[in-house]
């Protein structure tokens, strides 16, 4: 079997295809998975992870990575203008 760690060119692979889904389906989480996932591959890449490679370890690190990704892309990027409407006057008046 093969050892996790010689696997990092996968992870790469899997961001590569978070970004072509994230043109498509323009929601900042796709975006967020991919950063997630580069960071899991060049983590192991680098023999940064290598020592902790299991499946849920790398799991972990590339969920809180995703997580941290899109909360940081969220806050640097914002909301878009006209994305939230707020009502300041009665429908009905």
């Amino acid at each position: 079997m093969t050892e996790l760690w010689t696997l990092w060119w996968i992870w790469i692979v899997a961001a590569l295809v978070l970004g072509i889904i994230e043109i498509f389906v323009p929601v900042f989480v796709f975006l967020g998975m991919a950063v997630g996932a580069v960071v899991v591959g060049v983590g192991l890449a680098f023999g940064l992870l290598g020592w902790i490679a299991t499946l849920p370890v790398l799991l972990l690190v590339f969920a809180v990575a995703s997580v941290i990704a899109a909360v940081a892309l969220r806050s640097a990027l914002g909301v878009r203008r006209g994305q939230v409407k707020i009502w300041d006057r009665d429908i009905n008046d």
